[in-house]
């Protein structure tokens, strides 16, 4: 029942503010989409609460440094999103073109400054990566990325890309891994939902200077080893290290 009603608010803000947004994207500025935005993302966090008993803990806000930096978040649910996006009040967000095909959203997207890669990787992609980057870092803004690119069972692990660590050295600026067991209550992004109380937690920042495999190694240690701890604080079981799987073929 309660993924049932989680499912209907899912889809009636989706739609609503979706439309809404749309309309907003044609006003000058990032201003009036970005505001939308903001409110549809709260009010989905509101709903993962109310309809889907899926409470969040916040951990570590205390360790982001001041600033422009990146969030390098592990990817286990559909609502990462929703849960850190709802954490700051301006932030840009690396995603994968799939997102552009839904009707609308390029342009709402486009306007709300993010970071549209194409999914497959690659030269363009990267290239693609380094200029929308650097749009948001002249703004002084926040970037979000998921440096496995995509959605991860509990307990399993893709190969971290490299992008994170190019938008790193370019943009001389730290990177705060976030590490979650999101993926317990919503896994992936499936119907089922669970109630219970998720965890994000920042982590301490990587400071800047890392070259690329120290980085990398650095980056995904952290993120792993302190996201397999709390699905175990989450579960009772014992700590165990995410296995490594194959990245999809699209």
């Amino acid at each position: 029942m309660r993924s049932f009603a989680f499912n209907v608010a899912y889809w009636i803000l989706s739609i609503g503010y979706g439309l809404t947004a749309a309309f907003a994207a044609l006003a000058p500025g990032r201003g009036p989409a970005s505001w939308v935005i903001r409110r549809y993302v709260k009010r989905m966090v509101q709903a993962m609460s109310i309809f889907a008993g899926i409470k969040l803990d916040v951990r570590g806000k205390d360790r982001l440094p001041e600033g422009a930096f990146i969030i390098a978040s592990k990817h286990q649910s559909w609502g990462d999103g929703f849960a850190t996006y709802d954490q700051f009040d301006d932030i840009a967000f690396v995603t994968g073109d799939h997102l552009e095909k839904f009707p609308l959203l390029g342009g709402v997207l486009n306007k709300l400054g993010a970071i549209v890669v194409n999914s497959c990787g690659g030269h363009e992609a990267r290239k693609a990566l380094a200029m929308r980057a650097a749009e948001a870092r002249a703004e002084n803004r926040k970037i979000l990325i998921y440096p496995e690119g995509h959605l991860a069972p509990v307990g399993k692990k893709f190969k971290y890309r490299s992008g994170v660590w190019h938008i790193y050295r370019d943009f001389d600026v730290p990177v705060v891994p976030l590490a979650t067991n999101l993926g317990l209550f919503w896994p992936e992004e499936q119907y089922e939902k669970h109630p219970g109380t998720a965890t994000l937690e920042f982590l301490a920042p990587i400071p800047v200077g890392l070259p690329k495999e120290a980085f990398l190694a650095r980056l995904e240690a952290v993120i792993e080893n302190r996201t397999a701890e709390l699905v175990a604080q989450a579960t009772g079981q014992p700590v165990t290290p995410a296995v490594l799987i194959d990245t999809p073929i699209k």
